[in-house]
């Protein structure tokens, strides 16, 4: 008994201190969210034969409320998005028309981007919608990564089949993510990386969105400007603040 004592000691530790994937998830989730953060980006669609881009300001309170500026071009400057909870709105200040956004459409390109309307807003969480295991460990970028596996709940309201993720151990940054349909597919590919301190925070600050089946199609955010906590609070996610907000 001697013996095996401190080694049942040290199973034990590992044990109360190792992570679940749940944890890890929620971890580099609260990194990259905050409690509230303000954001200014730069998103780029490439194609073939053309290449546009759109600049941005984000508000966020938690994973309930965001509202998304777009701040050009000329044509689509005044655009927001504005999300309270499961309900989401799109502000077309050309036709001075708001236009409520069904569930239905969270998988439908986000400003003729390769990301979908639930990947700007967020209308799914991936702590809180997913079941999460954790896989064989990897090196990505001569980085030790978790790679998690997340399928969702039976019952959740979510556009992917199944999410794999990959998350630095030291770090608790996402380098890497695959998004599955219902069927099992592919269909899209998020690399992020140009990790720099941004916030206060080391953060991956670029973007890419790379979607399976369109060859030489890609969408790209680059964060310019970041800072969290910023103690933004229920009211300033209106309808009125989404139409006048600057």
């Amino acid at each position: 008994m001697k013996t095996t004592l401190p080694i049942l000691l040290l199973l034990l530790a590992a044990t109360a201190y190792g992570q679940t994937a749940k944890e890890i998830i929620k971890k580099a989730d609260d990194k990259m969210q905050g409690q509230s953060n303000i954001s200014e980006m730069k998103m780029t669609i490439v194609r073939p034969t053309w290449k546009r881009e759109i600049t941005m300001k984000g508000w966020a309170l938690g994973r309930e409320y965001s509202l998304i500026l777009i701040t050009s071009p000329a044509r689509d400057k005044g655009t927001a998005f504005l999300k309270r909870n499961n309900e989401m709105w799109n502000w077309q200040p050309s036709i001075d028309r708001v236009i409520k956004l069904p569930p239905s459409m969270m998988l439908q390109s986000w400003m003729g981007s390769d990301f979908t309307n639930d990947d700007l807003v967020k209308e799914s969480s991936i702590v809180n919608d997913y079941d999460q295991v954790l896989e064989k460990d990897t090196v990505i970028n001569g980085l030790d990564c978790y790679k998690i596996v997340m399928t969702p709940h039976a019952d959740a309201a979510v556009v992917w089949g199944k999410v794999v993720v990959y998350i630095d151990k030291q770090e608790f940054n996402q380098h890497l993510a695959y998004y599955y349909d219902d069927d099992g597919f592919l269909v899209n590919t998020m690399v992020l990386s140009q990790v720099k301190k941004i916030g206060g925070r080391l953060l991956p600050t670029h973007l890419e969105m790379i979607p399976a089946e369109n060859p030489g199609h890609k969408t790209m955010i680059d964060y310019l400007s970041l800072e969290f906590d910023v103690g933004l609070k229920e009211s300033f996610f209106s309808m009125q603040n989404m139409k006048r907000v600057r």
